[in-house]
């Protein structure tokens, strides 16, 4: 159980991060590659993936294991404004980090915080030679890890960055409605906010006191099953859980989750999107709507606006995320670039 415990001035200071993370997708995008389940979800684009796979990930393979303790330092603060702005904050890592997180890692599952000097005595080798050598294998890590992210990551960024966006708006209106307390009320089920502590499922009992520090909120769209935290206590605390858009267990009809596998789908509905109606719709929905207030703001009846957002949402401009008992649509970046080119043909 992960136990994350807030104080007042935490609170004011909780916040939902802009955009997806580079690195936590990529890093944790790699979990889901080795993992069989989610084949809904993730069967395409595991085949895809590993289709475009020419490349060595030994060295991906070695310090990300299929479950437990990662290296924080694979995910700094700053992939959240981007993957060459986290690459560079990768490359400035210190050396004598480097080795403390490579001597945890090799330490195992279930070594705590130990990082004696006996802790990597046992390591694989591979991992030995990275954590003595320092900083110097560090091009070589971050050219695997380049090769990883373009084949299995970047050519999905802009359906992740819809899955963030509508994650947003869900969450927006949750702290407009009711501060930070229901905004934390609102997050995902695997997350349980007992004020003033948010639980969570974990693989290890662990509680972390944000000391009035915050906390922010990152939705992943490769993050499944259970939210993930740093290792260690005195980084910027932050928690990334699953994005809600792809948790619903029995989704139906147009609101069926969509897989990662979508571009040939938007190619073909685009065609769709003529006439001054669905422009109207489309710039109606601003930073979110549900179904009722887009009728309302487009002057649509109800059942044309669940209409017109359906097709939509099948051309990949628009994302419904449940909230509550009602639908929330958000416009994808998309469905805002073509909002920015000019309105829709008529």
């Amino acid at each position: 159980m992960l136990r994350i415990h807030f104080t007042g001035v935490d609170l004011a200071r909780v916040r939902m991060a802009g955009r997806p993370d580079a690195l936590w997708e990529t890093i944790l995008s790699f979990h889901r590659l080795r993992d069989r389940r989610d084949a809904r979800l993730f069967g395409e684009w595991r085949t895809e993936t590993r289709s475009r796979l020419n490349g060595e990930t030994r060295t991906l393979g070695m310090l990300i294991p299929g479950r437990g303790y990662f290296p924080d330092f694979l995910t700094p603060v700053e992939g959240q404004y981007g993957w060459d702005v986290a690459i560079d904050a990768l490359r400035g890592i210190r050396p004598e980090r480097m080795r403390r997180e490579l001597a945890l890692l090799g330490a195992g599952p279930g070594s705590g915080t130990s990082t004696s000097a006996g802790a990597g005595a046992s390591m694989a080798p591979r991992l030995r030679e990275l954590m003595d050598g320092g900083t110097k294998h560090l091009p070589r890590l971050l050219a695997e890890l380049r090769a990883y992210h373009r084949a299995a990551v970047e050519p999905y960024w802009t359906h992740i960055q819809a899955q963030i966006e509508a994650e947003r708006a869900a969450r927006g209106r949750a702290l407009l409605d009711g501060g930070a307390d229901e905004l934390l009320a609102s997050l995902p089920p695997m997350l349980r906010w007992r004020a003033p502590v948010l639980e969570c499922d974990y693989p290890v009992d662990r509680d972390v006191r944000l000391r009035g520090r915050g906390l922010l909120l990152q939705p992943s769209f490769f993050c499944r099953r259970t939210a993930v935290t740093l290792h260690d206590p005195e980084l910027p605390p932050v928690l990334v859980y699953p994005a809600a858009s792809h948790l619903a267990s029995a989704p139906t009809g147009g609101e069926a989750a969509r897989t990662v596998h979508i571009e040939e789908q938007r190619q073909r509905t685009l065609g769709k999107l003529v006439g001054h109606t669905r422009s109207v719709v489309l710039r109606a929905i601003g930073d979110g709507a549900t179904t009722s207030e887009l009728a309302r703001r487009a002057g649509v009846s109800l059942a044309s606006a669940s209409q017109h957002a359906c097709v939509m949402r099948e051309a990949g401009l628009v994302t419904t995320l449940r909230h509550g008992n009602a639908v929330l649509h958000t416009v994808t970046p998309l469905g805002a670039a073509l909002l920015k080119g000019g309105a829709v043909a008529s």
